[in-house]
């Protein structure tokens, strides 16, 4: 039978601060014998698909025109 969770504060504490300002990603909290004993976070960036293509496109314009001069 699995042991019931040990939280005290310090661990509450913890896991509001490594959520803190996360925008876009996932927290894992590892249990071991009823106690945490690990927090994972992976934190993803997103960029506005609309302005990277332009400065895609900028960048190929710059090419063809450094080519032919």
């Amino acid at each position: 039978m699995a042991k019931p969770l040990e939280l005290d504060e310090v661990w509450v504490q913890r896991i509001i601060q490594v959520l803190n300002g996360l925008e876009y990603g996932n927290v894992q909290i590892v249990v071991h014998d009823g106690r945490i004993t690990q927090i994972d976070k992976t934190e993803r960036k997103r960029f506005d698909t609309a302005s990277s293509q332009q400065g895609q496109l900028q960048a190929v314009k710059t090419v063809r025109q450094g080519g032919k001069g």
